[in-house]
């Protein structure tokens, strides 16, 4: 298998303070792999030395196969980095922006031009090209700032909370961009606060917490560790919640249920319990009693439930920090 990222034995220190503490990370090349913590876990320390802007104290840190600290052009010459709040010049239209990122990177001027135009009409601002950045929406302009990201093709992308403040279906713009990159060979490192962002779009996750590897796996592998399956019911008239609860009880076993704020009757699935076949006793049972439903359905544990059982912090704190 080919790696686009391989951590061994990361150590770094600040003083007294460990910040990575013998961290071992493999990424496979052309995948979405999400890097969560809670706060001061030691992400940023990751990102940072992966980008040759800062040395390890011990380990091994390789990018694209080349190492960061002994060979640093050439990690450099090969990966973006779109930090969390778009850096972008709003003065400038969004085709300047682009092309002085290019003209940096010393792509002489046709080339320049024509990358700047390229990534334009990828991004789907091709209409807004020659409009100022300060008239663009949030989604607009962080779409912009991927694309300066992607002017030099990087092979691996470090995207640092890159839907942070944008609307759900911006986000949902990203999301697709991002997987777009993906397709193409594109090795992406995500930071998020949003577990629902790296469930969605991520192949693998490592959870970090104190310097230290916690976990790491599928999203879907990670949920698992934290429980089975929950039968989720809540009826369409909240004074039957009691009811629907009775009936949940009885078709598990006696195993016990709990209703939450919203009227929403939840209880674990029994090992051995068919998904399918449950649900259907119970949707059975619910049209006899003359109970309408608003929400049934069995659901794995969220990746949120996993982070909070595997690093004891809300999944809600900052995530690169």
């Amino acid at each position: 298998m080919s790696y686009g990222i391989e951590i061994e034995g990361l150590v770094k220190r600040y003083g007294e303070t460990v910040a990575l503490d013998g961290v071992d990370l493999m990424v496979p090349a052309a995948t979405i792999w999400g890097l969560l913590g809670p706060n001061g876990a030691g992400k940023t320390t990751i990102v940072r030395i992966l980008a040759t802007l800062l040395r390890a104290d011990r380990g091994v840190a390789r990018v694209g196969g080349f190492d960061v600290q002994r060979q640093p052009d050439r990690v450099r010459a090969m990966i973006g980095l779109t930090g969390q709040f778009a850096a972008v010049d709003e003065a400038l239209t969004g085709y300047e922006n682009l092309l002085i990122v290019a003209r940096l990177l010393e792509l002489p001027a046709r080339q320049a031009k024509q990358r700047a135009n390229e990534l334009l009409e990828r991004f789907g601002l091709a209409d807004a090209a020659r409009r100022s950045v300060k008239t663009y929406s949030g989604g607009m302009r962080r779409r912009l700032d991927v694309a300066a990201s992607l002017v030099g093709t990087p092979k691996v992308l470090f995207l640092d909370e890159p839907t942070t403040g944008l609307d759900p279906r911006a986000r949902a713009d990203v999301w697709e961009l991002v997987r777009g990159l993906v397709a193409d060979g594109t090795t992406v490192l995500l930071t998020t606060q949003y577990l629902e962002e790296a469930d969605q779009l991520c192949h693998g996750v490592t959870l970090i917490d104190h310097g230290r590897v916690v976990r790491q796996g599928t999203p879907a592998a990670l949920k698992a560790t934290v429980g089975g399956q929950t039968l989720q019911v809540r009826a369409e008239n909240r004074a039957r919640s009691g009811d629907v609860g009775v009936i949940v009880v009885e078709i598990l076993g006696g195993v016990a249920a709990a209703e939450s704020d919203d009227g929403m009757i939840a209880a674990p699935l029994p090992t051995g319990y068919s998904a399918g076949a449950t649900l259907a006793a119970v949707a059975t049972r619910l049209e006899s009693a003359g109970i309408e439903v608003a929400e049934i359905g069995i659901r794995l544990a969220s990746l949120d439930e996993a982070f909070l059982a595997l690093t004891g912090s809300p999944a809600t704190t900052e995530a690169l920090r």
